[in-house]
């Protein structure tokens, strides 16, 4: 499903995509209350989360995202309606643990946000 510079990765227990306008310091109500959006860019945001992973799948994992600081990925978009490759990088890193016990160590959940450049 998604993609790592055109490596296949795990697929997400869950994916939110989202679309964000970017607007110029120009923007802004004026004093009638009237809004004025000088839309300059839009970009895309991908909220992922890996559920249930070994030690090794979120070492993986994480190191296959901490390689760049902008990476290119590949993901299906809602918006075009086909897959799409653009340039992303990664926002804050977690991974609560859930069961750490001998023989079974696995992490809730592993997440972050993929934020367009």
């Amino acid at each position: 499903m998604i993609k790592i510079g055109g490596v296949k990765i795990k697929t997400p227990s869950s994916l939110r995509w989202g679309l964000q306008d970017l607007s110029s310091n120009d923007s802004g109500r004026t004093l009638d209350g009237k809004m004025h959006k000088d839309l300059v860019a839009q970009k895309r945001k991908l909220e992922c989360t890996w559920n249930n992973l070994t030690k090794e799948e979120a070492s993986t994992l994480l190191q296959a995202v901490n390689a760049s600081v902008y990476l290119s990925i590949t993901y299906p978009d809602p918006m075009s309606g086909r897959d799409e490759t653009r340039t992303f990088y990664v926002g804050d890193r977690s991974a609560p643990f859930k069961m750490w016990t001998i023989g079974k160590q696995v992490f809730e959940s592993v997440s972050f946000n993929f934020i367009e450049r």
